[in-house]
């Protein structure tokens, strides 16, 4: 069980640098964030899609792929049409750090390994991203289409993390 342990310390602490100030990330932090942690998770989806053992996995790891590549261009076309420009943060680097200790820890896995590793840091940070979009960076928002994104895809994420949950069941049956 290394593996969970290993993935999910790195995920918790995104929690804790969501953590901010009273005034919260500005705009253009968040969107910074937005990309990175939808960029960290079509990254993932799409190694898990080459490397899958299980045809549930390479199908969820295609939704994940096909439903942040989606929120990433709604985020872009928004900062594009605003005139703002993503602005690196304590917490889009600690998400790509995390993103690419959990790729690393990934390739170095297969099989139902590999499944059971993928989904398993799918829901924790599915509800990381979750927690950190309620009670960070929806109410720190101040642009109104940037909260309105933020709001729209949110159910997405809700869907998400449920999805994974019900794959783990299914991966963790004989």
């Amino acid at each position: 069980m290394f593996y969970r342990t290993a993935l999910v310390v790195p995920i918790l602490s995104l929690a804790a640098a969501a953590t901010w100030a009273a005034a919260g990330p500005s705009d253009p932090q968040i969107a910074a964030i937005v990309v990175t942690a939808n960029q960290v998770d079509i990254d993932a989806g799409k190694l898990a899609q080459k490397h899958a053992h299980s045809p549930l996995v390479r199908e969820f790891a295609q939704r994940m792929v096909t439903d942040h590549s989606g929120v990433n261009k709604s985020a872009t076309e928004l900062v594009t049409r605003l005139h703002v420009t993503p602005e690196s943060n304590a917490t889009s680097q600690g998400l790509q750090q995390g993103g690419d200790q959990n790729l690393a820890n990934l390739k170095s896995l297969k099989g139902d390994a590999f499944d059971r590793a993928y989904v398993d840091h799918e829901i924790a940070y599915h509800q990381a991203v979750l927690d950190a979009v309620d009670g960070t960076l929806i109410p720190s928002a101040q642009n109104a289409d940037l909260k309105a994104l933020l709001v729209k895809v949110r159910p997405a994420f809700v869907a998400h993390l449920e999805h994974a949950k019900t794959l783990q069941s299914a991966l963790s049956k004989p």
